[in-house]
């Protein structure tokens, strides 16, 4: 029996209210219910909710489907648009940190409350303030693009204050350390020191290492063309956490040419007669799993009793010493292969501060 708006008399006595939460994405009208035992029970609780729901449709739109599911079709939604391993970072950000935390929550019942939820879950994971950064700028394009839909009127979570980022000094190998690295790696007569040497004297990232072929290298001109990057991506699916890709660079200023040194040539031109297949660092004629090239580098590190030491530092020390040697940022930044001159200002000022004191003095010389 229906009594009033939307009250009905259940089968097993109990009375039923429904109120309107919002719409599917399709349009389809998505309701809540509240039960009692009386019609005056749920008359008192459902009028309160019809006013909250309908304000809340008013306010910040129509669409009550849950994040959780509106991030899967968003995800869905831009998997064409985007590498593999951009796709897969996204898609295990949001599913290993956001979507335990507010997936449950319907798109319009997000507020800037539940982004500051979001944010004391992702400290209390005691995760560095670069990641939580990371992580909510995936939100973010998330419900910009429901925003762009008019799904909801405004993306509650682009006025939150994020933790900036404390800087850290990079730690680069100074000359003496470097030297004895470079030694010990051409003492490793299975070649398996070739991958630090390349990293110290070109600044490629492991990934451009596992994935360079023997037709980028033009050893006439002495270039190195790097466009790919071989990396490891989570999944999924099944049993299987991760899966190497082979994939184009990143970023179109990942896309570069490397003049290669005396040094680099020789050793390549060595390495290449023993070399089997179309990649420089090949395990059965595959590209050698970055996880390996780490491990050996991490042997030679161990000889070498270099503490607290990791291969990125290597690229760290390549653009250390390009500064020392007074190059100009544009180039260093180039080679690096980064976005803007900027990113390199900031990543290395105290490299740069450095060579600037030397110039100074060697101004002072110059007038006495």
């Amino acid at each position: 029996m229906r009594r009033g708006e939307n009250i009905y008399h259940r089968k097993d006595g109990r009375w039923e209210g429904r109120y309107v939460k919002g719409r599917t994405l399709n349009g389809k009208v998505k309701y809540g219910y509240v039960y009692g035992r009386t019609l005056k029970e749920v008359r008192e609780r459902l009028y309160p909710l019809k006013i909250q729901y309908q304000t809340y449709q008013e306010v910040r739109g129509m669409v009550s489907i849950s994040f959780e599911e509106w991030c899967h079709y968003w995800l869905d939604l831009i998997r064409m648009d985007v590498k593999p391993t951009t796709y897969s970072n996204y898609k295990y950000k949001m599913t290993a940190y956001v979507l335990p935390i507010i997936g449950e929550t319907s798109l319009n019942e997000l507020t800037e409350k539940s982004g500051q939820k979001l944010l004391t879950a992702l400290a209390e994971k005691k995760l560095r303030r670069s990641t939580i950064r990371v992580i909510f700028r995936i939100v973010l394009q998330c419900l910009n693009e429901a925003k762009r839909k008019s799904y909801i009127t405004e993306n509650c979570f682009s006025n939150i204050k994020l933790p900036k980022d404390k800087k850290r000094k990079i730690r680069a190998l100074n000359r003496k350390e470097q030297q004895f690295l470079e030694k010990t790696a051409l003492e490793d007569k299975k070649g398996n020191g070739i991958p630090t040497i390349l990293s110290l004297h070109t600044g490629l990232r492991i990934g451009e290492i596992a994935a360079l072929r023997w037709t980028d290298i033009d050893f006439d001109q002495r270039l190195i063309q790097i466009n790919h990057t071989y990396q490891r991506i989570h999944l999924k699916n099944g049993e299987r956490r991760t899966q190497l890709v082979f994939d184009s660079s990143k970023t179109a200023a990942s896309v570069r040419t490397i003049p290669m040194s005396d040094k680099v040539k020789k050793l390549l031109l060595k390495h290449k007669k023993r070399s089997k297949g179309l990649f420089v660092f090949s395990n059965n004629n595959k590209p050698i799993e970055p996880r390996l090239l780490t491990y050996h580098f991490h042997r030679l590190r161990e000889k070498c009793q270099l503490v607290d030491i990791h291969f990125h530092q290597l690229r760290h020390t390549f653009a250390t010493r390009c500064l020392e040697a007074q190059g100009d940022i544009l180039s260093v930044s180039a080679l690096l292969g980064h976005t803007s001159t900027q990113l390199t200002l900031d990543t290395y000022a105290d490299s740069l501060m450095e060579a600037r004191v030397k110039v100074i003095y060697q101004m002072e010389n110059k007038l006495r």
